[in-house]
């Protein structure tokens, strides 16, 4: 591991890291300091002060916003500098995403024309078609979107109906069909579609300008949430489009379509961690003033509670995006020698398809739970429009469906390490055997370790044995049929996802404690965060057992549940509660 140059996607299943060997939030540099406070100064002087006409779709509005966050530099910080870009890391690309994920609609807005809007030209376009594109894109003169979805063709993207023919003097293809829920479809100027070309099987992605002929728009769509994104249908009648105008080349496009969805996975994950801080504030802030029987609701035991939820899961996500962040960076650097920056970006999305699709499951939920407990905290008021959290609530809700649902994503986890491991990429299944072989011999706990975070890391590494356990077990009684048993890759994709939140927050907090911080308060999110895990790693590998086996061999398979689950007892009311009382003390977010 220390020999590499990188690690593997999912190889954390396997392997451990040191401390030093990932990044942190807290190594970001000065660079990347003042670019997120230009994003933030971006929000609070254009954002905020409008959010009612945003919300309202006043005409022109949004494309107003893009303009002026073009100025700023702000379209293209992963676009290289040759096509008037800022040429950033990926770290610094997520960093990006999340302070503008606290931008509401206008957040969805900015992502989809950064992402979805733009990546595919820069990753797949050829020369012509990036220095025609990317340019006005950057500028903001021009807007993205991308059309991937339609009305029978969801989650099932690439049974897609909508068709391309070479017209007759070979100089366009005719487009036909119809793409739903497509973000910033009332003003985009460039469409990135999926179409098929003739009976091909698969999709083939075109660049299509707003002003060709045969396009048509049906009116915004009404909306839970995220009202200030427009969001319509498109129809295309014979759509003219030059035939230098395809992308990549014929049949390629599903390809494109996946690599765009783990980008927007992980992108997802960070521009989470945005709206999160907000709304931790907002909690916070609120606890502050409001009081109920003569005392401020702050200084009760369950708002505590609450409010320290909310931090474990905000600070948790966090840690385990920037970790996987590096990791593409890191894949991308690591590969320039034999590839092109756009090949090895694109490579990068696909090493990284299970980070990515545990970053978005993971930051989407508590993103749910942290909107949810503030208007919880805001009592009565939180369910008023006058109150902020009222937005955030609404509009977090679409996340866990964006990018593929989450339960698409915790299958897509779940498909993709048994595939790395049936490759042999790493010991996946080789060490599953070696865990079973085990537990007729295991000991009571195994977790046992004097130094802190030597038993904090046995007690991740028990989190892993089950995980790997478990997909040896599914894999040998199951074989190719596993993908019928959803029920059981559920519950053993949710322990390999918080086995990996756990072990990036555990890692950053050695980390930050190697630095000569003081970790004291750190050490309380790791204590009930790894606490809690592997209560839910218990019952949901409990749930799988019990799911697959009778008699002795579930009785063995519980026991050595119970052994590699065992961690030390933690007060976590008085933990909570020193969380919290940090936090009421700031008064925001400050960890």
């Amino acid at each position: 591991m220390k020999n590499k140059k990188y690690v593997l996607g999912g190889e954390f299943m396997v392997s451990d890291l040191e401390a030093k060997e990932i990044f942190i939030p807290e190594d970001f540099d000065e660079e990347q300091i003042m670019i997120a406070e230009t994003c933030r100064d971006f929000i609070e002087t254009e954002v905020m002060p409008n959010l009612d006409r945003i919300d309202g779709q006043e005409d022109g509005i949004a494309r107003k916003l893009l303009d002026k966050a073009g100025e700023l530099g702000l379209l293209g910080i992963s676009v290289p500098e040759e096509f008037d870009g800022f040429g950033q890391s990926f770290v610094t690309s997520m960093l990006t995403s999340e302070v503008m994920g606290s931008a509401y609609s206008f957040a969805v807005t900015y992502s989809c024309h950064t992402g979805i809007g733009s990546m595919p030209i820069l990753y797949f376009g050829d020369d012509q078609q990036k220095q025609k594109y990317l340019p006005k894109l950057v500028s903001g003169e021009w807007a993205g979107a991308y059309c991937l979805t339609e009305p029978g063709a969801g989650s099932d993207a690439n049974s897609g109906k909508t068709r391309a023919t070479l017209s007759e003097d070979g100089k366009y293809y005719l487009l036909n069909g119809q793409k739903m829920w497509i973000t910033n479809a009332g003003f985009a100027d460039v469409f990135t579609v999926f179409a098929k070309i003739d009976n091909d099987r698969v999709h083939s992605a075109f660049i299509v300008e707003r002003t060709f002929p045969g396009i048509k728009f049906n009116p915004e769509e009404k909306k839970m949430g995220i009202k200030g994104s427009s969001t319509r249908q498109i129809f295309f009648e014979d759509c003219k489009v030059p035939v230098e105008n395809l992308l990549w080349g014929r049949g390629k496009g599903f390809r494109i379509a996946l690599d765009i969805l783990h980008m927007g996975r992980i992108k997802l994950g960070g521009n989470v961690i945005g709206a999160a801080k907000m709304a931790i504030d907002q909690s916070v802030k609120y606890a502050n003033e409001r009081k109920q029987f003569g005392q401020l609701i702050s200084s009760f035991g369950l708002i505590k509670h609450k409010l320290a939820q909310q931090v474990i899961k905000t600070f948790t996500n966090e840690s385990a995006v920037y970790r996987a962040s590096r990791n593409v960076d890191e894949f991308i650097e690591a590969h320039l020698d034999t590839m092109t920056k756009e090949e090895a970006i694109v490579k990068a999305f696909e090493e990284y398809a299970i980070e990515a699709a545990i970053l978005k499951v993971y930051g989407s939920e508590a993103l749910d739970y942290i909107v949810d407990e503030g208007v919880q905290i805001h009592g009565g008021m939180g369910y008023s429009s006058e109150m902020s959290i009222e937005r955030g609530y609404r509009d977090s809700r679409i996340n866990r469906i964006f990018e593929g649902t989450n339960e698409i994503n915790r299958l897509v986890t779940i498909d993709t390490l048994h595939k790395r491991g049936a490759k042999k990429d790493f010991a996946l299944y080789e060490q599953g055997e070696e865990v079973i072989k085990s537990l007729e011999n295991i000991p009571e706990c195994s977790c046992c370790a004097e130094d802190y975070y030597e038993n904090r890391k046995e007690a991740v590494g028990g989190f892993k044995k089950v995980g790997l356990m478990l997909m040896k077990a599914v894999s040998d009684i199951f074989g190719r049929q596993m993908i019928n048993e959803q029920e059981i890759l559920n519950n053993i994709s949710d322990i390999i996802m918080n086995t990996y939140v756990a072990e990036s927050s555990l890692l950053r907090v050695q980390k930050k404690d190697e630095a000569g911080e003081d970790v004291a308060l750190y050490k309380d999110i790791i204590n009930v965060f790894i606490y809690d895990t592997a209560a839910c790693i218990r019952k949901e590998a409990t749930d799988a057992i019990n799911a697959i086996f009778e008699g002795d061999k579930q009785k063995i398979f519980e026991r050595g549940v119970e052994s590699f689950t065992c961690v030390k007892p933690v007060n976590v009311k008085e933990a909570r509660r020193r969380i919290a009382d940090k936090l009421i003390e700031e008064n925001k977010y400050c960890f």
